[in-house]
This record gives structure tokens, sequence and C-alpha cells, in this order.
């Protein structure tokens, strides 16, 4: 079985699919794997440390020429997959609600189209699951962002000449993102509290050492959406939780923005009035601005500032940190095929019934058929 593993083309996108650690892994699986000249540059890989892994190194018509499948970060449109054969597996971030023509053309194509951000979150796909892998990540580089921009210090200093307070810093969604982002901003020191629509994430920001803000005795989300996300919101509670932000986010040095809803543009929970509600200084980094933004006046790329207050909106936080989010990644998709491999055939084999494969094909024999995808 070929793997090819092509060099990224999206803009602000420097991870790769493959590192040397799991190249290694593959070829001891008896996969061949032909890497993208200069693909790894952006995650500090150079060719030679591939070579050196055992991988061979090319064009991107020769790598892609005779692999049974094709790795990427980002899904590459098929006419940049030059001399690819119907039936080969691309394996990617597909993105296909935002971009559903390249779906359309992977299916025409004959392609078999694998999205990995459609990966089960059950306990078999853990190892697998990239959302996870990569949000942990951008929401450790959040805080790191935000505490540069904010320019002051996050814990209470008592020194000889006075005592400097302790930064408070709010987190809106606790995922894997804002787990992580009240951990990495409980070990700078600072006060940290947080909320989200999920009454069963109170446990996990009170453990690690933050206060829950919640909407009290409105029905809400008591469970979780598929996947563990969170589902649309009655109209009475968010008219309570907007009361209930409002008056929290005043006192706020630091925001952390991360909801998401699959599918869907992303939620907006910070108003202009809002922000203009904040002191002059404070910041808000906008996790999902690539999703349309939770922050009004958020803008994709960009710091943007309103009534004194930065918004920061860089565009895919996880690539930010492409060696470590390489590696994370690369290790998620070799997980995938390891699961799946046949020792003897020396392949991956992909029974049609299994409930992985099920989640992430999306398109097959020159058709769409994942079901959330129908019609």
């Amino acid at each position: 079985m070929k793997i090819a593993v092509l060099k990224e083309t999206a803009a602000n996108e420097q991870r790769v699919a493959a590192t040397p650690e799991t190249v290694k892994k593959l070829l001891g699986l008896g996969a061949a794997v032909a890497i993208e000249s200069g693909a790894g540059a952006g995650a500090r890989i150079r060719d030679e440390d591939y070579v050196a892994a055992g991988a061979t190194i090319g064009a991107r018509a020769d790598v892609i020429g005779g692999a049974h499948m094709v790795l990427g970060v980002q899904g590459p449109a098929p006419d940049d997959l030059p001399g690819i054969a119907a039936g080969t597996i691309v394996s990617a971030i597909l993105s296909p609600f935002n971009d559903r023509a390249k779906i359309d053309a992977y299916a025409a194509a004959g392609l078999i189209g694998y999205a990995m951000e459609f990966m089960p979150r059950t306990t078999r796909a853990q190892s697998m699951d990239v959302l996870s892998s990569q949000s942990n990540l951008a929401g450790y580089k959040a805080v790191i962002d935000g505490a540069e921009a904010y320019g002051r210090a996050f814990p209470m200093m008592m020194t000889a000449a006075g005592t400097i307070s302790a930064a408070r810093l709010f987190v809106m969604g606790v995922g894997v993102a804002g787990l992580q982002a009240i951990a990495t901003a409980r070990r700078l020191g600072a006060l940290v509290s947080a909320t989200d629509v999920r009454s069963a994430t109170r446990e996990q920001i009170e453990s690690l050492g933050a206060k829950a803000i919640f909407v009290e005795k409105v029905a809400g989300i008591e469970g979780e959406g598929a996947g563990g996300y969170a589902t649309e919101m009655s109209d009475e509670y968010k008219a309570a939780q907007a009361e209930l932000v409002s008056s929290h986010i005043a006192k706020q040095d630091l925001v952390i923005t991360t909801a998401l809803i699959p599918g869907r543009p992303a939620p907006r929970l910070i108003t202009d009035a809002q922000l203009a509600s904040m002191r002059p200084g404070s910041v808000v980094v906008d996790l999902a601005v690539d999703s349309g933004g939770n922050v009004e006046g958020a803008v994709a790329g960009q710091i943007a500032e309103r009534h004194g207050v930065k918004i920061i909106g860089h565009s895919n936080p996880a690539s930010r940190m492409a060696p470590d989010a390489s590696a994370l990644y690369s290790r998620n998709l070799f997980n995938m095929i390891n699961a799946f491999w046949d020792k003897e055939a020396k392949a991956a084999v992909w029974p049609a019934d299994d409930d992985i494969v099920k989640g992430i094909k999306l398109t097959e024999g020159g058709k769409i058929v994942h079901e959330r995808l129908a019609g």
C-alpha cells in the first residue's frame, strides 16, 4: 500500500500530515510512504528528515502516482491532485459544510473522501480524533496570545512596592479548547471563570479550579448533542444567559470564546454593547472566528479593536503551533490506519459497516454516501 503525503496549499496552513515518527510507524506496518518535497517545511521538518526515516521524496504528481491513500491536513481540491486514480482515498479535514463543491468534485472524480473531523467521538476512536488534538493546542495558544496582547501580569504579585492584582479571565464554551484554556490560564496565575450551555461541564470547570458561571432555574441544555457538542438553546435560555454574561463580562480582563455548532455558523456570544462594557485594554480571543465568530466585530486573520478592547481573530490557531500540531495530527492519522491494517495483505482494509468508516466516509463510487450530506 502506497501512502502519499502532500504539501499543504491552503493559506495560513503550516501543518503536515506525517512526521518522521509516523513515517517509521507506517513503514513498520509494511506500507510505502512518499512525501511531496517541502511538505514539512512549515512544521520545521526537512526533506532529509523524511528520507532518514525511510520515506521517498518527490514532486506532487510523482508522489500521488500509484498512491492508494493520500493524506493531508486540509483537503486538496481534486484539480490539485495530478494523476490521482479513481478509488483513491483522500483523508484530511474536508470541511464539507463550508465547501460542498469540493466534496461534489471528489464524488465526480471517483475519489473516496475521509473527513477526519467527522471521526466519531467514541472510546475506540479517541486516539484518532483530530478535532480534540488540534483544539487542545488551540485552547493553549489562545491564552498565550491573549496574555501577550493584554500586556500585564497574570498572577497576583505582592512586592515591597505594592500588590499587583491577578488578571480575570473568562472562558465561554467548555469543550476541549475551553478546558485547556482554563488549565493554561490557571497555571499562569489568572482568576478564571467559565460557562457553557451544557450543565454537565460544571464539574469539569470546577475540577480545574475555575469558577462556574451558569444560568440557574432556566431550562437550557441538560444533555449534549451529537458527538458531545452543544445544540441550539431555547429563547428563554438565550435571554437569561445574555443577562448573566453581560454582568460578568464587564468585570473581566480577558475573555476566550470557543463555541462551535457543527454544520452551522458559530453562535454569537458577545455583542458590541458587551464589548463596550469592558475596561479599555481588555482582550477577547475568538477561537471560532473562522466559522463566523462568537464575537461581534471579530475579523478572521486580524486583531480588531472596539471601544478600546482588542479582539484577536487569528485564523487556524493550531497551525500557529505547527510542529506540535503536526505531531498530534499525524498520530491521529496513523492510529486510524493502524486500526484497519491487515498484516497479511500489508494494506488497510476498510469494512463498509464499521462505525468509524461510516462516520468519516463522505464519497465513494461516484456518489455522496454520508447521511449528513445526503440531498
